[in-house]
């Protein structure tokens, strides 16, 4: 079986294709930030004649976007209306009530600055049903009806539809869906009980505002992509990353397009814990470093983590959907270099993106970036860069490097470089403690994925600063978030709100509501065609203490709802809670808040053919040799240093070789620092391990 996956960045779109027979084709082509699926269809096109097969031959397709995710930062999202509960018209607006800067009367809040819907729609309806699903107040058609007309008129191209406890009784929901199909046919609907079904209003409120805020603009892109591909007969679906770690179809994923907004990011922690496994080191901290900024993940036994339901956001917004714990911040190879107003030497979070893209791409950028640094360092050739294929100019970086931080400073070139490189090391470092060491993971225990165009460049120095052990760097770092899209599997949670203690369960509701989830999440994944035997379903609870504010997800056995199952679940929080804040409080009772299951429909995984053998000498691997910058005997000052630059392709397994070293290859460069020592494993991974 071949298949394909494409991973659109913001600077880059990156694609593999993977047969089943071991080979492995990849290919990087600069994003189409005006129509993603342009480059997306031009790349698979090159890729398969680079692979010399025709594109109705690839079986599979599978998708990681950011569209969902660019709409959102750049508040260029549809017009919306919303259809709501009397008296709850302006809970968007009030939000948590929380202020980013506590002390200060004049701060913009960008959930008021930029509004997921103007206060002129937000339009309310008489009904009520209370907490416990029982309707209070019928729902008054005739107010929908003209609250309905009155969006038509005003031409918002998106509706939502949030009415108060609709998770634990949607009828309203639904019957406000049928309206709005006969009065305003082919209009865009987002429904709580279908985006979020479960309680907290304001979250719930705003991750539907969400859903139709970018619902429009993403499932256009979606069917537009999908009908290219279609036409192209190029798999016999496109299959979309969620933010949970899942696969959803394209029909699933232009529906609950919110699903998706951290699509791309996730699919980079999936393959680096596959990468991770294949070498033997399950337990892995991700870092994919790309033109824009790089991504975080940590994954324990190769298990992803997921965030906490209020902690999922996407720029401002809450975002109440599973999201696999994966941090960004603003450090790429295009982070621009800049000496501040009051004299601060920074660097990002700014970025060249790829258009004009760093100085030595000479497509106009004059300011230095991280690239242009390390082109300056000698650790970037002018054959750097997709093989030689992308024409740059070194001289624009020194240029770049010499006029905007060098001179402004009153330093040399080298230090001027070395400073950016530091810089922008150390941002990613304190990032990768915030996500490890702050939340109880011991990054010693761990192996450093070195993923993207730059992350090979960054992680030698990242694991000496933390003491991580080795360095794992994939075959081709520069795709591994194309490579996470072929090894997960599709995906549908399900949850719901239940309110039950450990001291006095309701078994019966506990069972009842576990039976629903599961024959809803059956038949999703009976929709999109998956097997019987390949379904299985996974249950988790989110739990708290009684008093508590905030819940805890936790695995929830299998088998029959009985006293002892949630006993179980019970002993399973203390212990998570216990890990997390380090107190736990076995005597008291646990409170379970939330129920979930999910639908896990299997898709067949690629697998890492081992590479041919050959000794310990790596020298048949050297192309060149080149003078680069290093520190030396934990000098301040960087030097010259004779460097080898190796040709990854000629690498055997068994090869081993120590820094300072370069190895180029298509998609990606990686350093090994003075003092460590790399060994290519029996996968063409290389192992780089710190210096003693």
């Amino acid at each position: 079986m071949k298949r394909i996956g494409v991973d659109v960045g913001g600077t880059f779109t990156d694609l593999v294709l993977w047969d089943d027979d071991g080979t492995v084709t990849v290919h990087k082509t600069p994003s189409t930030n005006h129509d993603p699926s342009i480059g997306t269809m031009d790349g698979i096109e090159v890729l398969a004649e680079r692979a010399g097969i025709d594109v109705a031959d690839i079986e599979m397709f599978f998708h990681g976007t950011t569209v969902a995710t660019n709409i959102v930062l750049e508040h260029n999202g549809s017009d919306v209306g919303m259809i709501t509960t009397d008296g709850f018209r302006d809970l968007l607006h009030i939000a948590r009530k929380k202020r980013p800067l506590n002390y200060s009367n004049y701060q913009d809040l960008p959930w008021q600055k930029w509004q997921l819907v103007p206060r002129r729609n937000r339009r309310t309806v008489a009904e009520r049903i209370d907490a416990a699903g029982n309707v209070l107040t019928p729902l008054d058609e005739d107010a929908v009806r003209r609250e309905v007309a009155l969006l038509r008129e005003r031409g918002v191209e998106a509706i939502a539809v949030a009415f108060l406890h609709a998770y634990r009784n949607p009828a309203h929901e639904q019957r406000v869906r049928e309206i709005i199909a006969e009065e305003y046919p082919g209009v865009f609907v987002s429904l709580s009980s279908d985006v979020a079904s479960q309680y907290r209003e304001y979250e719930r409120f705003s991750t539907t505002a969400l859903n139709a805020f970018v619902g429009p603009k993403t499932s256009r892109y979606i069917e537009n992509l999908a009908g290219k591909a279609k036409a192209a007969q190029v798999g016999e679906d496109v299959h979309l990353m969620t933010s949970a770690g899942g696969l959803v179809t394209s029909r699933s994923a232009s529906e609950v397009p919110v699903s998706l907004l951290t699509s791309g990011v996730v699919a980079g922690l999936l393959g680096g814990c596959f990468i991770g496994k294949a070498s033997g080191y399950p337990s892995v901290i991700t870092l994919d470093v790309g033109g824009t900024s790089a991504d975080i993940g940590v994954a324990p036994d190769g298990k992803l983590r997921m965030k906490h339901l209020l902690d999922t956001r996407i720029g401002d917004y809450h975002a109440m959907v599973p999201m696999a714990e994966v941090d960004t911040i603003g450090a790429g190879g295009g982070s621009i270099a800049s000496i501040d107003e009051g004299g601060m030497f920074r660097v990002g979070p700014r970025s060249a993106g790829a258009m004009p893209g760093p100085a030595c791409y000479n497509r106009g950028g004059t300011e230095p970036t991280s690239t242009d640094a390390m082109v300056v360092m000698g650790w970037l050739g002018a054959d750097s860069f997709l093989s030689g294929t992308m024409e740059v100019k070194p001289e624009l970086a020194t240029e770049a490097v010499k006029t905007h931080i060098a001179d402004k400073l009153g330093a040399d070139l080298e230090h001027a470089a070395m400073g950016i490189f530091q810089i922008l090391a150390h941002s990613m470092t304190e990032a990768i403690s915030l996500h490890s060491v702050r939340k109880g993971y011991d990054p010693r225990e761990f192996s450093l994925v070195a993923e993207g165009g730059a992350g090979p460049l960054y992680a030698w120095q990242i694991a000496e600063h933390l003491g991580i052990p080795r360095v794992i760097v994939p075959g081709h770092p520069g795709i591994t978030s194309a490579v996470g899209l072929l090894t997960t599997d599709v995906r549908y949670e399900v949850p719901t709100t239940v309110w039950t203690s450990s001291a006095e369960p309701d078994l019966d509701l506990l069972s009842r509501e576990m039976d629903r989830l599961s024959e809803q999440a059956v038949a999703q994944l009976r929709a999109d065609g998956i097997a019987e035997e390949d379904i299985t379903l996974e249950r988790s609870v989110d739990c708290r203490y009684v008093g508590q504010g905030y819940e805890l997800r936790v695995p929830a056995p299998d088998g029959e709802i009985t006293a002892e199952w949630v006993e179980q679940t019970a002993a399973t929080f203390h212990e998570v809670h216990g890990r997390t804040y380090s107190q736990r409080f076995d005597d008291k009772p646990v409170q379970l808040v939330n129920i979930r299951v999910t639908g896990v429909g299997a898709v067949e995984h690629i697998r890492i053919a081992e590479i041919e053998a050959g000794g310990a000498d790596a020298s048949g691997a050297i192309k060149s040799t080149t003078q680069a910058l290093f520190w030396k005997n934990d000098s301040a000052d960087p030097e010259w240093v004779e460097t080898p630059v190796y040709d990854r392709a000629l690498f055997k397994a068994g090869n081993t070789f120590e820094g300072p070293a370069i190895v180029q290859q298509f998609d990606s460069t990686t350093i090994v620092g003075i003092g460590q020592k790399a060994t290519v494993d029996a996968v063409g991974h290389i192992i780089i391990e710190r210096s003693a």
